[in-house]
């Protein structure tokens, strides 16, 4: 034990930045297991207090903020001119459109996802899995999503602020095409999609 001890001083505590390989997605089991331990000893070390919390979320969000320029009305922009596409595609549209009679509720929710996403502000706190596994949807729907909120990012947001948007985008909706799947007893294996059962066509006599 005192050995142990030494050791920890002559190397400093284990909450050190996550390694390179993590960062360039050549993480090992190894590094994972490691920076997964060292946020939680970090995280366990930190006092229980709701202002320290709320003040280290206010400096994570300010930080985002200033990297890509994003805030509350560019969501609000990005969100509704996301919509505006949705409702008028023949592929995605019907499928929010049979669902949703009053768009304003549904808006102001998705407004507060994103701004939970992008800026990581905790002003969300609904369930979207729950909610999407019943859809009708599968990765053709997805795709048409990605394309559909993509070109609403590009031309709405500065770059920085889109390929911000984008990258969140992306993980949500594979997220979601993985657990839609499952439900529906298909487990995906690596960059493998998920394709709904066609029906049959039986022609009229």
């Amino acid at each position: 034990m005192s050995r142990l001890r030494k050791q920890f001083r002559r190397e400093g505590p284990l909450t050190k930045p996550l390694p390179a390989a993590i960062k360039t997605g050549a993480a090992t089991p190894r590094t994972l297991f490691g920076a997964a331990l060292a946020s939680y000893i970090a995280v366990m070390s930190q006092p229980a207090d709701p202002q320290d919390a709320a003040g280290r979320r206010a400096a994570i969000v300010d930080q985002i903020r200033a990297e890509t320029g994003i805030d509350e009305a560019m969501i609000a922009q990005l969100v509704d001119g996301f919509y505006d596409r949705v409702r008028a595609d023949p592929l995605i549209g019907p499928v929010f459109n049979e669902r949703i009679s009053d768009w304003g509720p549904h808006l102001e929710q998705m407004r507060l996802f994103w701004s939970s996403v992008a800026l990581m502000s905790g002003v969300y706190h609904g369930r979207p899995m729950p909610k999407h596994l019943p859809l009708p949807v599968d990765a053709r729907h997805f795709d048409r999503w990605l394309e559909l909120f993509e070109a609403t990012a590009r031309d709405l947001c500065p770059p920085a602020a889109a390929d911000h948007f984008i990258e969140r985008a992306r993980r949500i909706a594979e997220s979601l095409e993985l657990g839609i799947a499952g439900a529906n007893g298909v487990l995906l294996g690596r960059g493998e999609r998920y394709l709904r059962p066609t029906e049959a066509w039986t022609p009229i006599d």
